[in-house]
């Protein structure tokens, strides 16, 4: 199978900015003892297959990148490649998410390298749905 890329202009790949948003309801996550709790009845943007939202602020160690995937399961990564350090954005479709860079890193679901500038596989995290809720642990 052949690897596409996400369609971005060269300016987009230079600065390396991320089609992936924040959520629009920024409030709808917490952080508490190591976890990430997502409402998901606040966070439309994961309602939706491919869906997907970015998750930064001080009170988080790092950034993370929270996917609903193509087979409705959710998926949580550390956002942020292993070559350059730039965002990662979901590829629809493909069960991968690809660097936002000129390199076009990109990795399996699993976090494992699969082309690209990339050397290291990503960090991903646990995930489970608990009464509404998100949980990554991170």
């Amino acid at each position: 199978m052949q690897n596409k890329t996400l369609h971005r202009n060269i300016f987009q790949r230079i600065l390396g900015i991320c089609a992936t948003k924040k959520p629009s309801d920024e409030s709808c996550w917490n952080f508490e003892e190591g976890k990430i709790i997502v409402d998901l009845a606040r966070a439309p943007e994961l309602a939706i297959v491919n869906g997907a939202i970015r998750l930064e602020a001080k009170e988080i160690p790092e950034r993370v990148l929270v996917i609903q995937g193509d087979d409705g399961q959710y998926y949580a990564f550390q956002n942020r490649c292993t070559h350059g350090k730039r965002r990662l954005d979901p590829m629809p479709g493909m069960q991968q998410v690809q660097c936002c860079s000129i390199g076009k890193s990109i990795y399996n679901y699993n976090g494992k390298i699969i082309s690209g500038s990339a050397k290291d596989d990503i960090r991903t995290y646990p995930v489970t749905v608990d009464n509404g809720k998100l949980v990554i642990t991170l």
